[in-house]
């Protein structure tokens, strides 16, 4: 269990109004404050608890005047179950290698995110990244930051990066900051199984959760982390088994 943290000291600041980049015609704005010094590990605990977010060195969370789409959400994974669906995605990509790499950005890394930004999200945030923002991205952490690289082991692509995951360590979890993949493996579903390496990755380590970002019901770039069940969101303060509406 996260321990709590005194949290009444910190400055929280708010960001300006912007488009919402997952809901069309709705505007964005998100509260932040720092991640340094000594105390930077149990803060982001804590804070991811409450459902913020890391930025290099900031914690964020949405804040947008009458919208609250935004929900945090996550998988404990000793209870997770690996069904014949995901099943099928692990063996599909039983081929590839993992490591473990410190937070350290390299340009093959970054080649491939560019690949996977043109392919996936052109018209994103982050289509105008370029490798010092990178840099900034992987590098500027306060926090227990490591980088998940794949590799394929076979095949004409032997050797090279199929994709990698910057991960943060909690204390009771693991949490997926950024993922990418090779945009041109479609049928490998990269990007799921990316995840479910994860959920095996945190059991093993013996952490309870998995913390997956911001589920967003009624986005299409969203809907896939509905699909990892259970799933626990951040409901009224409190994490919730996710409980789908039947129809």
């Amino acid at each position: 269990m996260t321990k709590p943290f005194p949290t009444k000291n910190l400055r929280f600041f708010l960001t300006a109004p912007s488009p919402c980049p997952y809901l069309p015609g709705k505007r964005e704005r998100k509260v932040f404050t720092a991640l340094d010094g000594f105390d930077a590990g149990p803060l982001h605990d804590a804070l991811t608890n409450a459902g913020f977010r890391r930025s290099q060195n900031i914690a964020y969370r949405p804040s947008c005047d009458g919208c609250d789409a935004c929900i945090s959400a996550r998988v404990p994974v000793e209870r997770f179950e690996f069904n014949r669906r995901w099943r099928k995605i692990l063996t599909r990509n039983a081929d590839l290698t993992r490591a473990l790499r410190p937070a350290r950005a390299s340009d093959e890394q970054f080649k491939l995110l560019r690949r996977y930004l043109n392919s996936r999200h052109a018209e994103g945030g982050m289509a105008d990244m370029t490798f010092g923002d990178y840099v900034s991205m992987v590098e500027e952490t306060a926090v227990h930051t490591h980088i998940v690289e794949y590799r394929f082991s076979d095949g004409p692509k032997r050797g090279k990066l199929a994709g990698a995951a910057l991960i943060d360590a909690l204390g009771d979890g693991l949490s997926m900051v950024y993922s990418y993949f090779d945009p041109d493996e479609t049928r490998r579903s990269l990007g799921v199984y990316t995840i479910l390496d994860h959920i095996q990755q945190a059991r093993a380590a013996g952490f309870a959760h998995l913390y997956l970002g911001y589920w967003i019901p009624g986005s299409e770039k969203m809907d896939y982390k509905a699909s990892f069940r259970p799933l626990e969101l951040l409901l009224g303060g409190e994490w919730r088994p996710y409980e789908p509406v039947q129809f």
